[in-house]
């Protein structure tokens, strides 16, 4: 399977709303989106904007960081928002039940380097940096096969 990448410049917050809700309309069970970036960088943004775009009514979408995974009934099927960061050890993880949720759900997952050899190969990896002012971000997409290059050439050409 051959690799790809994608680089997409965020002026500010509305922006990554805006791409993140895109995205989520081109979802389905099975899809994995692992987010990388420092604290502060933007991986709780992304994934609430995305399941806030999803969801038949709104309601607050917190951060997992305490409970570890929420979960979400939406438009596009369940949505799994996981936070690994205070996780340890892979056996947490099966423990959880994330790695079947990464068969029958949407999962966005946060802090994905704890998942270790339970990465899934067909995730679709972002890495949030810093862009060139405070509110600018730098969004690096990587992937395997064609599923994601169909999914994110639609919402970004």
């Amino acid at each position: 399977m051959s690799a790809h990448h994608l680089s997409v410049s965020i002026s500010g917050a509305d922006d990554m709303t805006l791409l993140a809700a895109r995205l989520a309309s081109r979802l389905t069970a099975g899809d994995v989106i692992l987010l990388t970036g420092d604290v502060g960088a933007g991986k709780t943004h992304f994934a609430r904007s995305l399941i806030q775009s999803v969801l038949d009514m709104p309601e607050d979408v917190p951060s997992p960081t305490f409970t570890l995974v929420q979960t979400y009934d939406t438009d596009i099927g369940e949505i799994w928002h996981a936070d690994l960061y205070r996780l340890t050890s892979v056996f947490e993880i099966e423990e959880l039940g994330l790695t079947d949720a990464f068969e029958s759900a949407v999962c966005l997952v946060e802090w994905p380097d704890r998942l270790g050899p339970l990465t899934p190969d067909n995730a679709l990896h972002i890495s949030i940096e810093p862009g060139e002012d405070d509110n600018a971000r730098q969004l690096m997409m990587r992937w395997k096969g064609s599923k994601w290059a169909d999914k994110l050439g639609a919402i970004h050409p």
